[in-house]
């Protein structure tokens, strides 16, 4: 089940943001096809911290210094989804674990919290379990909403 953009008719700048980090961030992902999202961010200004699920900041890492890095990183993992055998739709199956209902826009930046809580079921093997949130860092350009950086693998909350 694909999901509904939530924001769409009501909010422009909240729905442009909800289409890039679920709709076609989990397409692209599935698809392991990085073109459709390549553009989608600001790579000189790009960088992602991996909280490791530890809600301790001093555990945190700066995992990704350099766009390229996490683009590379990116492409590895979806590309090892393709070589998985799912007993579900891959792209049903993430969106029906996402969630992205809060998203902050203030002066041009925004920051929106993108949660996974669930599993995807692997033939032969155990389900994945997604349970983890990611805070994006957004800024508006002429271009549309940008992905500057991220903090990933938080501890769920609700």
């Amino acid at each position: 089940m694909i999901k509904a953009n939530p924001f769409l008719g009501n909010d422009e700048d909240r729905a442009e943001i909800w289409d890039m980090l679920v709709a076609k961030d989990i397409r692209a992902y599935t698809q392991a096809d990085w073109s459709m999202v390549e553009d989608d961010f600001l790579e000189d200004e790009f960088f992602a911290v991996n909280a490791g699920f530890d809600s301790d900041p001093s555990k945190w890492n700066l995992a990704f210094s350099r766009f390229e890095s996490y683009r590379d990183s990116w492409l590895e993992a979806a590309r090892a989804s393709l070589d998985t055998e799912y007993a579900e739709p891959l792209e049903d199956a993430v969106h029906k674990l996402t969630t992205l209902e809060q998203i902050e826009v203030k002066d041009g930046k925004a920051i929106a919290r993108k949660q996974f809580d669930g599993t995807i079921q692997v033939v032969g093997k155990e389900p994945e379990v997604l349970n983890w949130q990611t805070l994006y860092y957004l800024k508006k350009t002429p271009a549309g909403w940008k992905i500057v950086g991220f903090t990933g693998y938080l501890p769920y909350t609700k």
